[in-house]
This record gives C-alpha cells, sequence and structure tokens, in this order.
C-alpha cells in the first residue's frame, strides 16, 4: 500500500492518494485539479473513489473537475448533504469573497454504516463530528492508517468556531473513537504534516 500527500490551494488542504498496485483512492481533493490529475497520470494510477472527510470549501474545490475526469464518485457524509451544493454550508461564501463554491451532490451519502469496501480497500468509518457535524475518519485497519480530515492533528486538534461545530462532541469523538487505536497507526491530517496516535496520545497538550 502507497500514498501521497499533496496540499492543495491557499490553506494547503492535504490531499491524499492511497494505491494499491494501480487502484487508488482520492481523499479530499481541495483545490489545483490540474496539478493533482498530472501527480495521478504521472503515477499511472486508476481512482475509483473520492472519499470526503467532511464538506468545508478547502476540502472540496476540486471535486468536480476530478470526478468528471476520471467518472468517479464521491462519498460524504449524510449529515452534510447539503453543504457541497450551498456557500453559505461549506464556508465559501464567508472565506471566499466574491468566489462561492458550489459542487454537485455526493454520489453516496454515508449514514449508519461502519465499513465501505471499495475495490480492494476495506475501510472502518468512525462518525466523527465536532469540526463539523458530518466529519468521518476513514481507518485502513489492515494498514493501521487513519485519514481523520480536520479532527486530529499534530500537536492539535479540529477547529470548532466554524458553524456546526461543537468542541465537547469533538473531544468525545476523539477520545472515543481514534486515540484507541494502535499506538502505531499512522494519522493523516487534513493540514500539516502525518503523525501517529503514539506520538498525539504524547505530546498533543489538547489531549491532556
Amino acid at each position: 500500500m502507497k500514498w501521497n500527500q499533496i496540499p492543495l490551494g491557499p490553506l494547503q488542504t492535504n490531499c491524499y492518494l492511497l494505491s494499491n498496485e494501480q487502484e487508488c483512492i482520492i481523499f479530499d481533493p481541495g483545490e489545483e485539479g490540474s496539478k493533482l490529475i498530472q501527480l495521478i497520470q504521472q503515477k499511472k494510477l486508476k481512482p475509483i473513489a473520492i472519499l470526503l472527510t467532511h464538506a468545508h470549501f478547502d476540502h472540496i474545490g476540486a471535486l468536480d473537475e476530478i470526478r468528471d475526469f476520471y467518472n468517479i464518485p464521491a462519498y460524504l457524509h449524510q449529515k452534510e448533504e447539503k453543504w457541497l451544493v450551498d456557500p453559505s454550508l461549506n464556508g465559501s461564501k464567508s472565506f471566499l469573497a466574491g468566489q462561492p463554491m458550489q459542487m454537485r451532490p455526493a454520489d453516496f451519502l454515508l449514514t449508519d454504516e461502519t465499513e465501505l469496501q471499495l475495490g480492494s480497500f476495506v475501510f472502518k468509518l468512525f462518525k466523527t463530528p465536532g469540526h463539523s457535524p458530518g466529519s468521518v475518519s476513514y481507518y485502513l485497519e489492515s494498514e493501521r492508517m487513519l485519514f481523520s480530515g480536520d479532527v486530529l492533528f499534530k500537536n492539535s486538534v479540529g477547529r470548532t468556531d466554524l458553524p456546526g461545530g461543537n468542541e465537547a462532541q469533538l473531544m468525545k469523538s476523539i477520545h472515543q473513537h481514534l486515540i484507541n487505536l494502535p499506538a502505531d497507526t499512522i494519522v493523516f491530517s487534513g493540514h500539516g504534516p502525518v503523525t501517529t496516535i503514539e506520538d498525539e496520545i504524547a505530546s498533543n497538550p489538547f489531549l491532556r
């Protein structure tokens, strides 16, 4: 299993490519679709799906461009079903003055599933609201890889001052679902460097 971290857009939001041979999953294509497509083509990967950790504007900017180019589906939690089409919900109306962002609805909405199989990839799904109502963390148990979006970062946690954010809920999500994972689990965050559960338990001031 191979992975690539690609910071995209002015907020350097991490998009990830997770590949098994040529088959590839794309996480959070935030912007710069042509740059992302070029990298995928260079690596001769075959994307099969886009997984969104949540639907804030900096995580969805290249969504339609990527899914149209590769004719692949996008997955999002149902609690943010309307966010892709509504600039006031995805934050682009407030943060991108004059550039409201409207994407097509997700192809598949996640509800109460606890597992998602896509090709050779099998993810455990953790509902981890707090940063946003429909935040989902995707855990590839076989490789001990966690794609946490903006829930857990290296030495930090997601902000909760945006619409739908809730600090108590965020901390509950982290403690209930994430920090009990194996210590060597690699955490792929929505911004910044990758980390591990062990490192965050030891040094993240928000988890003490």
